[in-house]
């Protein structure tokens, strides 16, 4: 499920994005979840999207893409352009935690939240 690090780099280069789970943030009235994705853009960039939304799914409905974003301003997360693939990477793990082997395709973010859910739900 999760990529290593030579095919976190190659998965960017062709052109394939790849997302990571960052956890939850507990607000007093709802859960906020994190996540991010790099993308390979049409100039050859690299954008670092980070994503805060809220947690309205269960486990008939994991699709985070649909979650209602916590800041109506940044749709489509909040965005950082790189000239490289190791900026974009090393933007992720300094600036949000990220890490290495925790990287999965695009995608799959759902599998993530899934997870989630379901250690949440056997506390």
């Amino acid at each position: 499920m999760y990529l290593n690090e030579d095919q976190v780099k190659s998965r960017l280069k062709l052109g394939k994005p790849v997302e990571q789970w960052l956890g939850i943030r507990e607000e007093v009235e709802y859960t906020v979840l994190k996540w991010l994705r790099i993308d390979k853009e049409r100039n050859n960039t690299f954008t670092v999207a980070y994503f805060e939304c809220f947690d309205e799914g269960n486990e008939d409905f994991t699709d985070v893409y649909e979650f209602s974003m916590l800041d109506t301003d940044e749709p489509f997360g909040l965005l950082k352009e790189f000239d490289s693939v190791n900026e974009a990477l090393t933007f992720s793990i300094d600036t949000y935690q990220a890490s290495f082997v925790k990287f999965v395709s695009g995608g799959m973010i759902q599998d993530d939240y899934l997870g989630y859910l379901n250690y949440k739900l056997s506390k």
